[in-house]
């Protein structure tokens, strides 16, 4: 699998993560971080798909740096819901590591679209 093609997989894995972990925030009435986390974690597939139509190399290195950026914000919003005791430890690990893995990924893109 080409890098590229597994970042769009990840992100969208990802995103469907993020709106499982959502819906349990909400049900902990933690509207405003359940918001954040959102708004990052479905972003980093959104930009993603936004660069594979890039109009220009710059274009493109714009919006994989937008979504590496929002990986590490849902990175930190899930290491707060852990250690915020919002969701239990087991529920949130997962994600973590999976925002890590996006981050590896999305790093030597950004550096090499640079």
């Amino acid at each position: 699998m080409k890098e590229n093609n597994l970042i769009v997989d990840e992100s969208y894995a990802f995103a469907l993560e993020v709106m499982r972990i959502g819906k349990s925030m909400r049900k902990q009435r933690e509207y405003d971080l359940t918001s954040q986390f959102w708004r990052a974690g479905t972003s980093i597939g959104a930009n993603v798909e936004e660069a594979h139509a890039a109009q220009s190399r710059a274009d493109f290195r714009s919006k994989i740096s937008i979504a590496s950026k929002e990986a590490r914000e849902s990175h930190y919003w899930l290491r707060l819901t852990r250690d915020g005791k919002v969701l239990p430890h087991a529920e949130i690990l997962p994600a973590l590591d999976h925002a890590e893995r996006i981050i590896r990924i999305l790093t030597p893109i950004v550096k090499s679209s640079s």
